[in-house]
């Protein structure tokens, strides 16, 4: 590959035995609330050029704007961004109806991609909800969808409730 072809990035992040010692300490809601005024800002999100744009009850909306550092060799978003965007969406949205202390681990997500995305896609925004939560399991969905609303990507996740008074 030609050198003048080559692209540059950087980054940075915050330390990620801090920020899960703070979080375990917040509720959902306050963890939220942190992460949307700047500060405690997970890393992948850092990584990846993901931001929250809003959440409440039961619901994130997480944006992210295509850039080609997220492509895969064949001139498109690569699929593993898509669901990472989809994976944070759906345990965003559950974790914003944990207590404090208490965490979430994906067990399953099943993703349907549904159209390709590019630079030319523009900003994609990935919007989460709880369908279902209980003590140990729970379910959301996510969709991801340009700035017409166009469906992109979805993906339903299930996840697991830890808490580690419980769990150890």
């Amino acid at each position: 590959m030609a050198e003048a072809s080559r692209r540059n990035r950087t980054h940075e992040w915050s330390d990620p035995d801090q920020l899960a010692r703070a979080t375990r300490k917040m509720s959902g809601e306050e963890y939220y609330t942190a992460w949307k005024g700047g500060d405690s800002v997970p890393p992948i999100a850092a990584t990846l050029g993901f931001n929250l744009m809003d959440f409440g009850e039961g619901r994130v909306e997480i944006g992210c704007t295509p850039e080609e550092f997220h492509y895969s060799p064949y001139g498109m978003l690569h699929g593993g961004l898509a669901a990472t965007l989809l994976d944070t969406a759906t345990g965003c949205a559950i974790h914003t109806q944990l207590p404090a202390g208490t965490g979430y681990a994906t067990l399953n997500l099943t993703v349907s991609y549904l159209r390709p995305i590019t630079v030319e896609t523009g900003p994609v925004r990935c919007l989460g909800t709880v369908s279902s939560i209980g003590s140990r399991v729970a379910v959301a969905d996510a969709v991801l969808v340009d700035g017409r609303d166009r469906r992109l990507a979805q993906a339903t996740a299930t996840c697991l409730i830890i808490q580690p008074d419980r769990d150890g």
